[in-house]
């Protein structure tokens, strides 16, 4: 009975298959589906198991040079046609067994891959779920009346009875929010005040407080304030261009909306620009982060919420800060997808899989970042 790829003494010359040890390739893959474990290490381990596999007698008998390896040669030919009657039926069940060993190794790596998918979609889910208890906690509490769920000017703001609760499952945890922004950091530091427009639950203003950047915020969203005020962050309920009209201009050295002007109709998107350019000092920033529809994967996340305007192409953005009044504007991608085509050693195959790359997984979002 077959226990593993041991070179059989009887078959000297013609079986060579590469040592494997099967009980530590057991073990990694228990230890790869009880933790998660990497993909790319159980593909080395599977190419492995998959070299092992073409046993076979009629392995082709190579020559050594000088005369010891001519006579050992001649030999090996010789008594070829008479091991192989022996020979062949120990690689046949050698292959048999290899076989069920791909096969085991096939199916445990894709319970690991489930295993890691069902671990990940429940700390997602338990994150959310703090998130909205933390909602209902930081609510008003009291026999006052309650705020407006929104004040959002634009009827397709009331479109989900619970847009906090939407924003958690489709935008993320607050945690990954802060990470995708963290970039912006550096380009408010020394733009203090900062207005956050649409902070929801005001992941960057609590970037800036950190950095020592004074900022304040704004949201049409009841829960989005709530939330963002827990945090001890100066925020309002209020329609975005109305704030915006009740400022002084010049009185800020930072604008920053992120996720925020796919949601506007075009008549509010322009105001909105014009506004923002009215509002900064000479040398302030205004940064409208939105999502990329040069991206396929991003147009999921654009159709996805039904409060979505219009999907804004980055020269379309671009050209509408400048006709705003913005002297200086630039475009940043941003977030591109972790995993693409790998890319084959063919010069020719190579450059068009880098196009289908540049096309397929194209940055997810974009930023314009316009200055006065």
């Amino acid at each position: 009975m077959p226990g593993g790829p041991e070179k059989n003494p009887a078959s000297a010359g013609v079986l060579s298959p590469e040592p494997v040890d099967v009980d530590a390739l057991f073990a990694r893959l228990q230890d790869e589906i009880r933790w998660g474990g990497d993909r790319e290490g159980r593909v080395a381990w599977r190419g492995q198991a998959e070299r092992m596999w073409p046993v076979s007698a009629e392995r082709p008998i190579v020559r050594r040079p000088g005369p010891r390896g001519l006579v050992a040669y001649a030999v090996k030919k010789a008594l070829r046609p008479f091991l192989r009657w022996y020979v062949e039926p120990l690689a046949a069940e050698q292959r048999a067994y290899n076989d069920a060993l791909l096969k085991l190794v096939d199916d445990l790596s894709e319970r690991a891959d489930r295993t890691a998918a069902g671990e990940q979609e429940a700390r997602r889910s338990l994150a959310e779920l703090q998130e909205r208890l933390v909602r209902v906690e930081r609510r008003p509490a009291g026999a006052g009346p309650m705020p407006a769920q929104t004040v959002a000017a634009q009827p397709a703001a009331a479109a989900f009875p619970d847009y906090f609760a939407y924003e958690a499952r489709m935008r993320g945890s607050t945690e990954s929010v802060r990470a995708k922004q963290q970039v912006y950091v550096d380009d408010f530091r020394d733009r203090a005040p900062v207005l956050d427009i649409g902070c929801g639950r005001g992941e960057l203003l609590r970037l800036l407080r950190e950095a020592g950047v004074e900022a304040s915020g704004v949201d049409a969203d009841a829960d989005m304030v709530a939330y963002a005020r827990g945090d001890g962050l100066d925020v309002e309920q209020a329609d975005a261009l109305a704030y915006l009209a009740s400022l002084a201009e010049g009185s800020l050295g930072g604008i920053f909306a992120g996720q925020v002007v796919e949601h506007l109709p075009a008549p509010t998107l322009l105001r909105l620009l014009e506004l923002a350019a009215q509002k900064l000092r000479p040398g302030g920033l205004f940064v409208a982060e939105t999502i990329n529809p040069l991206s396929p994967l991003a147009l999921r996340s654009y159709f996805a919420d039904l409060t979505h305007a219009q999907p804004l192409v980055p020269d379309t953005l671009a050209l509408l800060a400048q006709q705003a009044g913005f002297r200086e504007v630039e475009t940043r991608f941003l977030n591109e997808p972790a995993e693409k085509l790998a890319i084959p050693d063919d010069p020719t195959i190579a450059a068009n899989v880098r196009k289908l790359n540049d096309i397929l997984f194209a940055p997810l979002d974009y930023a314009v970042l316009a200055r006065t």
